[in-house]
């Protein structure tokens, strides 16, 4: 028997939940079936297998982290609005570890199209408009600042700049400002 009030949506919610509390490489359907104490056959009426959970964690983080950097970027221009794609991502982050890294799941092409990753690359073009950036340079930009982006808060949250100075926020500001800078500057092909 199926117990009432499980549904994918809400298993989605409690498995992010436990990504965040036990970390996203933890959440597997015997982990989520006794967060619910039921059997984890209980859980294939819902959801296929891990995979499936997994990847639905993924698009639940991908589009929280797009409705929140739409919200930021409203109004916002130049190195304010790249502050404000950058804070969101580090907040997201340092709140949401689990689903941070759920976020970084790499999805199969049908997932990824249905994905709000589509969202999030419109809305980093949506800054580099203010930069004057044609293509393909638009796209190069797009993809520096989420490597960029992704790279100091996996590091960061990894304890990568605990142990020297000067203040990873310090260094954040600088990091803002340099690629202010660089896409002010953009170098001619």
């Amino acid at each position: 028997m199926v117990r009432a009030g499980l549904t994918p949506g809400r298993l989605t919610r409690a498995g992010a939940e436990l990504a965040d509390e036990v970390g996203f490489d933890q959440v597997t359907l015997s982990a989520l079936a006794r967060r619910f104490d039921v059997q984890v056959a209980s859980l294939y009426a819902h959801v296929r297998n891990s995979g499936d959970l997994r990847t639905r964690i993924a698009l639940l983080a991908l589009d929280e982290l797009a409705v929140r950097a739409a919200d930021a970027l409203a109004g916002r221009a130049g190195r304010d609005a790249l502050a404000a794609l950058g804070g969101v991502y580090r907040d997201y982050a340092r709140e949401h570890p689990g689903r941070w890294a759920a976020a970084q799941l790499r999805l199969d092409p049908e997932a990824a199209a249905a994905s709000a990753g589509g969202r999030h690359a419109e809305l980093t073009r949506a800054i580099l408009r203010g930069y004057q950036l044609g293509e393909p340079d638009q796209t190069h930009a797009v993809r520096l600042l989420g490597s960029v982006f992704n790279g100091y808060v996996n590091l960061e949250l990894g304890g990568g700049f605990d142990h020297s100075a000067p203040d990873t926020e310090q260094t954040w500001i600088r990091v803002l400002d340099a690629l202010d800078a660089l896409l002010r500057n953009w170098p001619a092909p």
